[in-house]
């Protein structure tokens, strides 16, 4: 058992130990930091190979959480809880001849029945919401726009998480009355009436004059994600008007007149907005919606959007995206770090009778070890930070002139520093193990 004077004695040696110890990784940086510094350029350029790799770590991660971020939220703007029916044109289309040769009329599409079976015969089903699209010029006296004309219900933006912005939306009242009021896009507003508001103005669509109620917010890509009649990509500009105004006016059959004849078209319904009453229930909904929609529809003219897998489409997507620029990145840091090694190696050559010199003075071999791998950690650790600066610096650029939102993760900065250092620690090894074997007495007769 130890007397008290040993441990009195021993606790004043392990201090002193300590310190040496710090004083001699202390030397060993400084050191690290002069023969670094003699041998600038050849630094400078080891050191980008790392930098360039945590850059495009950091900035790659930030332009692709970005992108995926607007994707989502355009998706959540449909709904959760929601699953779009459109009409889409078969490509084989049924036509029923009128009594004129050169006219027709071709019927495809959701109907209301369709809608009423999927009303009474799906359960977890709470509402469900019609809308016609008619494309029209929309004027007001000298300015016209060509907009999609959305006929609907009452609750169509609280169904499609839209808001409006000035005004109100139409009411019950006003669809029972069947009245001439429209509510504008926040686009065809701004096209319209670009100097004042159109709020209690009137704008004009064919023969009819619509009383302006109210104008949406604007709302991103939704637009041109919205239904498209006949395969024709929506427009950006929108008006809405009450289901019934839509009915007494453009009727059943639209016509689309052509040169020397006129094409009909009867569709009940362009686009249902069916919501879920729980996210649980969503796919299972969607998928008796298509065993119904089989059912009753020869042709495939009906297609179905159900957000909720979009969203879950567009996360694997995300994880596929980032494995993707993780591994370029990677690749980078690995040829960075391939680098570091080929430079160290050459270090090792050219200083073989320095490394002599100080294994005479006493220096042990785990010295010579820990002297090398300071050096190889203060060029990644360098090449990290500017790496880091950089990679910081970039997101904000490309979203300032190319207007791209990116998003700079908290750990993305870290991951990529800690990377690089070990880097540096990994490529560092073989050099140093390879300083700490030589023979003192052949290292010191090297030339």
């Amino acid at each position: 058992m130890l007397s008290t004077n040993t441990k009195i004695h021993a606790a004043p040696a392990a201090t002193h130990r300590s310190r040496w110890s710090w004083l001699r990784i202390q030397r060993a940086i400084r050191l690290g930091f002069r023969s670094l510094w003699l041998h600038r350029l050849r630094s400078l350029l080891t050191v980008l190979g790392i930098v360039f790799g945590v850059c495009s770590v950091i900035a790659m991660l930030a332009i692709g959480e970005g992108a995926s971020y607007e994707a989502q939220e355009q998706i959540k703007n449909l709904g959760s809880q929601n699953i779009i029916i459109r009409s889409v044109k078969p490509p084989a289309d049924q036509k029923i001849s009128n009594n004129s040769s050169e006219s027709f009329v071709l019927q495809y599409g959701i109907t209301r029945t369709d809608l009423e079976r999927i009303r009474q015969t799906i359960p977890g089903v709470s509402i469900v919401v019609p809308a016609r699209i008619m494309r029209e010029y929309i004027w007001n006296i000298s300015h016209r726009v060509d907009a999609d004309i959305i006929s609907t219900v009452e609750w169509y933006p609280q169904m499609r998480n839209q808001r409006v912005a000035r005004g109100r939306f139409f009411s019950a009242v006003d669809a029972d009355a069947h009245a001439n009021v429209c509510v504008l896009g926040a686009d065809t507003a701004k096209s319209l009436f670009p100097a004042d508001s159109p709020l209690g103005q009137q704008v004009r669509v064919g023969s009819a004059y619509y009383n302006v109620i109210g104008v949406m917010e604007p709302h991103g890509q939704e637009a041109k994600e919205a239904a498209s009649e006949n395969g024709r990509k929506a427009s950006s500009h929108q008006m809405f008007i009450p289901m019934e105004t839509g009915l007494a006016f453009f009727g059943d059959i639209l016509l689309k007149r052509r040169s020397g004849s006129f094409e009909a078209e009867r569709v009940e319904v362009h686009e249902t907005t069916v919501k879920v009453n729980s996210t649980e229930q969503v796919l299972p909904v969607a998928d008796a919606i298509r065993q119904v929609l089989e059912r009753y529809h020869k042709k495939k003219d009906y297609e179905m959007v159900v957000p909720l897998e979009l969203l879950k489409r567009a996360e694997r997507t995300k994880q596929i995206f980032n494995i993707v620029l993780g591994s370029i990145a990677a690749i980078s840091l690995l040829v960075g770090g391939i680098g570091i090694m080929n430079i160290m190696l050459a270090s090792v050559t050219e200083r073989t009778r320095e490394i002599g010199i100080r294994r005479a003075l006493g220096a042990r071999r785990r010295d010579i070890i820990a002297q090398f791998l300071i050096e190889t950690i203060l060029l990644s650790g360098t090449g990290g930070i500017i790496g880091v600066l950089l990679g910081v610096a970039i997101p904000s650029v490309v979203s300032h002139f190319a207007e791209m939102k990116t998003i700079i993760t908290f750990w993305s900065p870290l991951l990529a520093f800690t990377i690089s250092a070990l880097v540096g620690v990994v490529f560092g090894i073989y050099p140093a193990l390879r300083a700490a074997q030589m023979d003192p007495v052949e290292a010191l007769r090297h030339e």
